[in-house]
């Protein structure tokens, strides 16, 4: 049995009892129980959370015995291959918790079979690479099915007429599959994009019970505990993380959030406060993918594009971070708390004026200023460092890129 347990690469006096806990969980007298008492938020997060946990090991074999593994490269930042399937365990923890506890809605039901989709496509990415014009295709392609079903974004008022209609659908778009993809970005470091699940997730839940839609709640809590149940594989305190999410698992974390901030309805009386609610708790994600994209245009590093959707570069939030900080993990830290700081300025909106939305946005704004500032400096200190004095991100790179010049010399 100890056999068992180190292939799946865990203590089995941890993963016994979680397992057994998870399986009374399951227990129809479980979930009346917690109906019954009006907790069925806890009941939800608990048997996501479970489901994760038991999960993941499991998948974490099943990608070593079929070898779907992510190799170390001269840009990636570990350093020994790593199985790739944490996002399978993470989105049936999350599928399986939302069917046994009835959460059902024509729209729901509209985003899940995209979202499957979408695992289907990260999958096969994940096992034998797909173009990223081939997932780009399909991501529009999931974004235009689930608008078909009336998730759409209602930012042009509809005296705009035809020209409102269209504006949204290209706001809708571009939310969604910008939203898919900068998730996808920032799986680059042990915790990062699985963390910043559980953020955003959080917030989402927590001003969606604010404003009584319990509905909306109830998934996002969902996604939290697949999440958190995932994230002692990923995010060790010593070591590395010993599962990935893989593409599967990003893309698909990504596509369901922004679906769900589309779906919910976040102000009843301002358009702005219902628009600002969802940007500060992604604000993040928001402000990496546009600040990569215009310093890639104006660096000159993407021309067009199909440059621009294939580029993959170490330029990203985490990356930089990492360089000023010295250790990926203390960037991760930095993100998170980043995370949280702009998820508690959309708790406040809930009976805010205009007025209110606008200043909080603007405090955004100067935020990313700052950060910007500091993103400068850790690219100064990237391209300055060298020898003994480079920071643990800048050493694992080098060494990755020594073993892959190495892998290719005659």
């Amino acid at each position: 049995m100890s056999g068992i347990f180190n292939i799946m690469g865990i203590w089995w006096h941890h993963y016994t009892p979680m397992a057994l806990l998870t399986a009374f969980v399951l227990l129809p007298w479980t979930k009346n129980f917690f109906s019954e008492k009006g907790w069925r938020w806890l009941y939800i997060f608990f048997l996501s959370y479970g489901l994760s946990f038991c999960l993941t090991p499991i998948f974490r074999w099943l990608a070593y015995r079929f070898a779907v593994l992510d190799m170390p490269e001269a840009r990636k930042l570990h350093s020994r291959a790593t199985p790739l399937l944490g996002g399978a365990a993470v989105y049936l923890a999350f599928l399986i918790a939302i069917l046994i506890n009835g959460i059902y809605s024509l729209r729901l039901i509209a985003i899940l079979a995209a979202a499957t989709l979408l695992f289907a496509i990260g999958l096969l990415d994940d096992i034998r690479e797909v173009s990223a014009r081939v997932k780009l295709v399909i991501q529009i392609g999931c974004s235009v099915w689930v608008m078909a079903f009336g998730i759409i974004l209602r930012v042009l008022p509809d005296t705009f007429g035809p020209a409102a209609l269209i504006g949204n659908i290209l706001l809708t778009t571009f939310w969604i599959v910008g939203i898919t993809n900068a998730m996808n970005f920032f799986d680059g470091m042990d915790g990062m994009a699985a963390g910043l699940g559980v953020i955003i997730s959080f917030f989402l839940g927590l001003v969606a019970f604010q404003t009584n839609q319990y509905f909306i709640g109830w998934i996002a809590v969902a996604m939290m505990g697949a999440c958190i149940g995932f994230l002692p594989y990923n995010l060790l305190k010593r070591g590395k993380a010993t599962i990935f999410l893989g593409d599967a698992g990003s893309t698909v974390m990504g596509f369901l959030l922004a679906c769900v901030a589309v779906y919910g309805e976040w102000s009843a009386t301002s358009p702005i406060v219902a628009l600002a609610s969802p940007l500060l708790i992604f604000w993040v994600l928001i402000f990496d993918m546009l600040h990569i994209t215009v310093d890639r245009i104006l660096s000159g590093r993407v021309m067009n594009f199909r440059q621009w959707i294939e580029y993959v570069g170490r330029d990203h939030l985490h990356h930089r971070l990492a360089y000023l900080f010295g250790t990926p993990k203390k960037s991760v830290l930095f993100i998170y708390v980043m995370a949280v700081c702009l998820g508690i300025s959309a708790l406040v909106l809930r009976n805010a004026r205009t007025l209110d939305a606008l200043l909080l946005l603007t405090q955004a704004a100067i935020i990313v200023v700052l950060i910007t500032l500091l993103e400068r400096r850790g690219r100064t200190l990237a391209d300055a460092n060298c020898g003994s004095d480079l920071p643990e991100t800048h050493k694992i790179l080098q060494e990755n890129k020594a073993q892959s010049t190495e892998q290719h010399e005659p």
